[in-house]
């Protein structure tokens, strides 16, 4: 919990950063590669202080609208504003105000885990001796010594390693929204629950977090609000509890595979499997 703390402090510079009720409006957002379209017509806005579950199947669009949103991908039409920044005629200013960790990493493998935070920091324009400081809080919090990130490469490095790195590296900069692609995947369970309460702590100070996750239970306990899109569209919206009492069902789990059509899933799986029974 102390570290937490400590990495919060700097984060927060002992105020809150809520300075904008809605931190992400998202209008008519599209995308298509050819003929295909990932995303259509999302709209939906996100205020500050809030940490927004994004879910859908494999092949839904979380991804593409995420990149979307960071500036990492050009949208088709319609368009955002994040922290004050459209998406489509400020994409650099938007990508000055955001943290995104994506599912593979995005890690020079070439460079040891300090030459990339130190990059990292370079380019957002972080003095030297702050970004060390910074960076030796989040070696406290997620319990690494400094010789991880000194003496090999990343590509040396494990999986959990890597995936720490990434999460230093967005948060580096002090970010106003932080999006999260599948940031648990290779945590062990300590670091895990660390992670689910320092993003709880940048909620608290204001931030906005976006949290693109296939691990529902973990969704469930820590977002405030879900989002689910299926086929690029958006289907559901709105705060778990609520949802699942209006839905008449007892778990996101079960919500989510109804929704978008897992049950027809499990059935085929069930069918499949009695077929080694015969």
């Amino acid at each position: 919990m102390m570290a937490v703390m400590r990495v919060a402090k700097w984060l927060w510079g002992g105020r809150l950063c809520a300075l904008m009720v809605g931190m992400i409006a998202v209008r008519e957002l599209t995308k298509c590669f050819g003929s295909q379209v990932a995303v259509q017509a999302l709209t939906l806005d996100i205020a500050a202080g809030q940490i927004v579950g994004l879910l859908g199947p494999n092949g839904a669009g979380k991804s593409t609208t995420l990149k979307m949103l960071t500036g990492m991908l050009e949208p088709t039409s319609g368009t955002a504003v994040i922290a004050g920044c459209d998406l489509r005629s400020d994409a650099l200013g938007v990508k000055r105000l955001v943290g995104f960790v994506p599912e593979s990493g995005a890690l020079y493998e070439s460079l040891t885990g300090m030459e990339f935070l130190e990059m990292v920091a370079a380019l957002y324009g972080i003095p030297a001796a702050a970004a060390r400081e910074r960076i030796q809080e989040f070696l406290a919090f997620f319990d690494l010594g400094m010789s991880t990130l000194t003496d090999k490469l990343l590509a040396a490095c494990s999986k959990g390693t890597r995936r720490k790195v990434a999460i230093i590296a967005a948060l580096l900069h002090n970010p106003q929204v932080i999006f999260f692609d599948e940031p648990l995947d290779g945590l062990d369970a300590s670091a895990s629950a660390g992670f689910k309460a320092l993003i709880q702590s940048l909620a608290r100070s204001g931030r906005t977090v976006v949290y693109s996750s296939h691990l529902l239970d973990v969704v469930e306990r820590v977002c405030d609000r879900v989002i689910v899109i299926d086929r690029g569209r958006l289907i559901l919206d709105g705060v778990p509890g609520e949802l699942l009492a209006a839905h008449g069902e007892a778990t996101l789990e079960r919500l989510f595979t109804r929704l978008t059509g897992g049950t027809e899933m499990a059935e085929k799986a069930a069918s499949f499997a009695r077929t080694f029974a015969s």
